[in-house]
């Protein structure tokens, strides 16, 4: 039996916009600049954790200027909730990644479950370091020990965040902003 999720249209109208496109394109810019630098010409490995990550990480490679190659990760914990259980791999890494520097970009870092597996599996296939790139960051103190994103866009309150590929009940990902449920 499938469970009704409340319609997008409600969520909005009871949500605050925290960052709006114009912002978050910036944002994005700098960070591929600051990438660059921190790249210093290596080939990486672009590894996108999918879906929500999708959004951010087409504006994030064209704007980094070095060659990458490019692969994805389906990992979830979400599974179209808004609370997470465990981690489920949809589809691994494909490209070689011994030897390399993975550049691991998702679209935010909560309490980093994904990110961590993601990170310690690209290690046991022998990366030599994954640098992690997040579009935002929830400021709380809920996050798994030992894992921060080396590049992060914007920070958020420690609210239910959707928009700009972070989804409400799997909808709302291709909303032009980031949108925080007001808190009760």
């Amino acid at each position: 039996m499938t469970i009704p999720q409340p319609p997008l249209a409600q969520a909005l109208a009871h949500a605050d916009v925290l960052f709006e496109r114009a912002e978050l394109e910036t944002v994005i810019a700098d960070l591929g600049r600051r990438i660059d630098a921190a790249l210093e010409g290596e080939r990486a490995v672009f590894l996108t954790v999918m879906n929500g990550a999708l959004m951010f990480a087409g504006q994030l490679a064209l704007s980094i200027r070095t060659d990458l190659e490019f692969d994805y990760v389906h990992a979830t914990r979400y599974r179209g909730a808004t609370a997470g259980s465990d981690l489920c791999w949809l589809r691994e890494p494909q490209a070689a990644l011994a030897g390399r520097t993975v550049l691991l970009v998702d679209d935010i870092l909560d309490e980093g479950h994904t990110l961590k597996a993601v990170r310690d599996d690209c290690m046991k296939r022998g990366a030599k370091r994954v640098l992690i790139a997040s579009l935002c960051r929830k400021l709380h103190d809920r996050c798994v020990e030992g894992i921060a994103s080396d590049f992060n866009g914007v920070e958020l309150p420690d609210r239910y965040v959707f928009g700009y590929g972070m989804d409400y009940y799997e909808q709302g990902r291709n909303l032009p902003a980031i949108y925080a449920l007001k808190s009760d």
